[in-house]
């Protein structure tokens, strides 16, 4: 593969004794991060294929932004040789092919779960209507999982929306609220201090402890749209998701699918 400034060479960093860091780049950019799941699909496949001794001591793959976290068991002394040939693969690796999940998630928009809302579209001299209008009509590409279980970064925030944290962060969001900071759009899963500004909030809980397979809804990779439900709705769900009369599942798109406007 050719690099060049804009995509360098990957770099290989240590992490402790039993994990190695695939650095590809330093900037939030969806082809470099598809640099990074194209090697992370690759060695998923070839830890369940078992035909290579050395990336079978692969406990676990991490992405990033831009990077890639490979943990491994340092009881087979496999390290040094599995950096290089870690390295090796990182410079081979191409785009992943569009595998992520796609998810179109409600979101209620009132006043009381959007403290924020009105204050942020003032500022950038927009309507709420105009603001909840950009947020439903961007796809969201989910960059990572960080910060606490099950929190997604996500990118694709329009550059007109795109604004610094709050001066004064809350000691307590509430869980499930949808907030923006920079260039960011993610939702808390939990209920915990933080600085980003809140526009929403959705009904589904985006870590379920009793899922015990993928308590995480989203992943690095999927694609999120938003859309607006009244408060009728947004309780209706919640209630039912809480009872699990609806599935977390039931959100999700067909490939094919189109997506709701």
């Amino acid at each position: 593969m050719n690099h060049d400034a804009h995509h360098p060479s990957p770099r290989l960093l240590p992490l402790g004794d039993a994990a190695w860091t695939i650095e590809f780049g330093t900037s939030i950019d969806p082809a470099l991060h598809g640099r990074v799941m194209g090697l992370a699909e690759q060695l998923r496949h070839a830890r369940t294929a078992g035909n290579n001794p050395l990336l079978a001591s692969i406990v676990d793959v991490v992405p990033t932004f831009r990077s890639l976290t490979v943990h491994y068991d340092p009881l087979q002394g496999t390290g040094e040789t599995l950096g290089k040939q870690l390295l090796e693969l990182a410079e081979k690796a191409g785009q992943a092919a569009a595998s992520g999940r796609r998810w179109q998630l409600p979101v209620c928009f009132d006043a009381d779960l959007a403290p924020d809302l009105d204050a942020l579209a003032a500022s950038k001299g927009l309507s709420r209507e105009t603001v909840i209008e950009r947020l439903t009509g961007t796809t969201f590409h989910v960059y990572m999982i960080g910060f606490m279980p099950g929190f997604p970064y996500m990118g694709g925030l329009p550059d007109e929306l795109n604004t610094p944290r709050l001066a004064s962060p809350r000691k307590a969001v509430p869980a499930r609220s949808l907030a923006i900071a920079g260039e960011m759009c993610a939702v808390y899963p939990w209920e915990s201090p933080g600085g980003w500004h809140l526009l929403g909030r959705t009904p589904i809980s985006l870590f379920d402890t009793v899922d015990r397979d993928n308590p995480a809804l989203l992943a690095s990779g999927d694609e999120v749209r938003w859309l607006a439900v009244d408060r009728n709705t947004y309780q209706a769900q919640e209630a039912a998701l809480a009872s699990r009369t609806l599935a977390r599942d039931s959100f999700l798109l067909a490939p094919e699918a189109a997506w709701t406007a």
